[in-house]
């Protein structure tokens, strides 16, 4: 039993480990999300001020950030009786 119970332990400190490394991550992709912006609505505001073109960078990076968001912080983790219907699964169709 103690063999299964440091495995146990060693899963889940391998899945912390994951989840704070990509939450880390996302949050470097935040703060490089709005330097950039700003630094693109800057130049916007120096120029003729015509059309908003940083709309576009906006809104296509903001749709990336969103959903490394969603993964990081959202999306649910597969828990073990979902893995073993997986891997069931794959047993099936690999013979």
């Amino acid at each position: 039993m103690m063999t299964d119970e440091r495995t146990d332990e060693e899963g889940l400190r391998q899945r912390a480990v994951r989840q704070l490394k990509k939450r880390r991550d996302f949050y470097g992709h935040l703060l490089v999300f709005v330097l950039v912006n700003a630094a693109a609505i800057a130049l916007w505001a120096m120029g003729d001020r015509g059309f908003f073109w940083p709309v576009f960078l906006l809104f296509g990076w903001g749709v990336g950030l969103v959903m490394n968001a969603w993964d990081v912080f959202y999306r649910s983790y597969e828990d073990e009786t979902q893995i073993q219907r997986e891997i069931e699964r794959l047993r099936r169709h690999a013979g």
